[in-house]
């Protein structure tokens, strides 16, 4: 995993090298891993030009220090300051310019960001200027970057709101600096496929059905379709049994392997043996409805993750809160606020602070919460957060998310822990969400191929999407 600090934190950092090592010997190492990335992307250094921007701060001394050490390369270099970004002789350094280097505003924004057009390739030092560290919302008309370099560990923008269709290539440079024991915990990680591969346990030789079995309790008359989902989801993401709890009278699409009781109590003969449970796809809105979540919810033993209509069943109620088992709510934007205005969060999902809001959530439900996004965040009660980047807008049709829940229910029936296995999901799901026209009904089949390609390729060196 890959550690993500915010401005603050990275001050903090910053502050703390400063107490052991001059200015000039951290200036000296970000300057030669700049130029050496420019250079990459230039394809060598004769005849090439390159034009850093440099603001007031700390990046725009970046900046200036990349510039030195492009010229001692060979490769001419200058420095425009923002202040005179929109002078005549700055455009017409930029039209000259093969490579830009965007050492404008960095961590510090705190106004719009408002440069010229340029028609040259961007490098941005840390984060690009005008894209908000923290949230990741555009301030301004950033300039789109080839490459974002960012420094000793990213920033959370990187991966939030605009931040992805800014940024380019991201590229995590080392310069030496500590983060353990200078940043306290809670922590926020990027994930990687790597870390998957290690959370998913292969099934033993000895293993039966039960061993890891998911209940579903999902679908009413006329909303069958999430049911069949995420029982499919399920079985595919290795459950070794799948039962549906539902109230319709039939369920059209229904894996043959899955035993059905048409219901609707959320109860079977053999509840105790059950690893995980869903609950609430496609279930309605109806009183009957919110009551059998909440029983369900206080009956069940084993963890449980609570989706689409069980999510309203359980707002504002201390249902959740007072279970001893592990539970796993997985909001998307609009469900999420609702979840916050029932318990009196103040939450800001579209140009606040994502990460701090699902942290809020998580304790306030004491669930691992799972914000539901292009990069889906991952927090714990405690505040522990992992980042999952894996998703795509493919995913944004309907019954995804029930294709989800049946995943993270049967990595938890594995016996995985919360947080990763609902971190484990939001990755998989997110890599089995690629190409044109697809559809929720693709998506269980590609569950089980990507588990399949990763669980082999962490013996042989790594994961390489294989999807299209």
């Amino acid at each position: 995993m890959i550690r993500v600090v915010t401005p603050a934190e990275m001050a903090s950092v910053d502050a703390h090298a400063l107490e052991r090592e001059t200015l000039e010997d951290i200036l000296r190492r970000v300057g030669a891993v700049l130029a050496r990335s420019a250079i990459e992307l230039l394809g060598g250094t004769y005849g090439r030009r390159v034009v850093a921007v440099a603001g007031s701060g700390l990046n725009g001394q970046d900046a200036r220090r990349a510039v030195r050490s492009l010229r001692a390369r060979g490769v001419v270099a200058e420095v425009i300051d923002v202040a005179e970004m929109h002078s005549t002789f700055a455009s017409a350094a930029f039209e000259r310019a093969d490579l830009i280097l965007d050492g404008g505003v960095g961590t510090g924004l705190n106004r719009p960001w408002q440069p010229p057009p340029v028609d040259a390739r961007v490098l941005a030092i840390d984060v690009p200027s005008g894209i908000d560290p923290l949230t990741g919302v555009a301030v301004g008309a950033p300039w789109r970057a080839a490459r974002t370099v960012t420094l000793q560990t990213p920033k959370p923008g990187l991966y939030l709101a605009d931040g992805p269709d800014f940024v380019g290539e991201i590229v995590v440079e080392d310069i030496g600096l500590t983060i353990d024991g200078v940043v306290a915990s809670p922590t926020c990680h990027l994930v990687e496929s790597s870390d998957v591969a290690t959370w998913l346990p292969v099934r033993p030789r000895t293993a039966h059905k039960y061993a890891s079995a998911v209940l579903v309790v999902a679908g009413s008359p006329g909303m069958t379709g999430a049911a069949a989902l995420c029982c499919a989801a399920a079985l595919r993401a290795g459950a070794g049994y799948v039962h549906l709890d539902s109230a319709a009278e039939r369920v059209p699409g229904l894996p043959i392997e899955v035993v059905s009781s048409l219901a609707g109590r959320g109860t079977t003969p053999d509840a105790s043996r059950f690893g995980a449970a869903v609950i609430g796809p496609g279930l309605g809105r109806s009183p009957g409805a919110r009551e059998l979540v909440q029983a369900v919810a206080a009956r069940v033993e084993s963890p449980i993750v609570i989706d689409g209509d069980g999510l309203a069943a359980i707002a504002g109620t201390t249902d959740v809160t007072e279970r001893k088992a592990a539970t796993v709510l997985t909001p998307h934007d609009g469900e999420f606020a609702r979840l916050a205005d029932a318990v009196g969060l103040e939450v800001d999902l579209w140009s606040g602070d994502r990460i701090d809001a699902t942290r809020r959530l998580a304790h306030a439900y004491q669930a691992t919460v799972v914000a539901k996004g292009p990069s889906t965040i991952v927090a714990d009660p405690g505040g522990e957060v992992f980042l999952s980047t894996a998703g795509t807008e493919a995913l944004a049709t309907a019954g995804s998310g029930d294709v989800l829940a049946g995943v993270i229910a049967a990595f938890l029936a594995a016996g995985v822990d919360p947080m990763r296995a609902a971190t484990a999901g939001a990755w998989v799901h997110g890599e089995s969400g690629r190409g044109r026209g697809l559809v929720a009904s693709d998506l269980p089949d590609r569950v089980a191929e990507v588990i399949a390609n990763i669980q082999a390729d962490a013996k042989t060196g790594g994961w390489r999407p294989r999807l299209t």
